[in-house]
């Protein structure tokens, strides 16, 4: 019972547990080189690595995200002109064209990991595996594929019993 709690917590706020850190990584680290620069006029490469990285890791646990919250930026003038029924299976058609996107994707991003972890290519400033960093692509494809398909069910069961399908919240009405 408990392991479903944790489960169902992960769902529903995981891309936050993450992007918490990662966020407060990057503000931390881009506060204190500011303050090197300015108070001691140093700055080291290792900072603008780690800031750098760690927003990378951000885009792409976001973007799994915005899928979740269907949150992604499009253009949706036509919608309105649409039924309700139509309109789902516009947003159904929308995520398996993605889905075979992020498929593609990971199958593709996956080469240069490998190709890092084979060569044993680090970073400059950090000396760490660049495999690390190039992973966020296809981990961030990964988290994708999984909300894609958790949209698909959830628009899918919504189609099949007469419901309008969720559309995301609006960032302007």
């Amino acid at each position: 019972m408990q392991f479903n709690k944790v489960v169902k917590q992960i769902d529903e706020n995981g891309e936050r547990y993450l992007l918490l850190p990662l966020y407060a990584m990057i503000v931390i680290t881009v506060f204190l080189e500011v303050l090197r620069r300015s108070l001691l006029s140093y700055s080291s490469i290792w900072a603008e690595e780690v800031a750098r990285y760690a927003f990378i890791y951000v885009a792409w646990i976001g973007a799994s995200s915005a899928i979740k919250e269907r949150a992604h930026i499009r253009i949706d003038v036509i919608l309105p002109l649409f039924s309700q029924r139509m309109r789902g299976v516009l947003f159904l058609f929308g995520d398996i064209i993605t889905l075979i996107l992020a498929v593609l994707s990971i199958y593709w991003s996956m080469e240069s990991v490998l190709t890092s972890i084979h060569f044993g290519s680090v970073t400059h400033g950090l000396r760490i595996s660049q495999a690390w960093f190039l992973a966020a692509v296809p981990l961030g494809f990964s988290m994708m594929v999984i909300r894609l398909l958790q949209s698909m069910r959830r628009d899918w069961k919504d189609l099949r019993a007469g419901r309008p399908v969720f559309e995301g919240n609006k960032l302007f009405d």
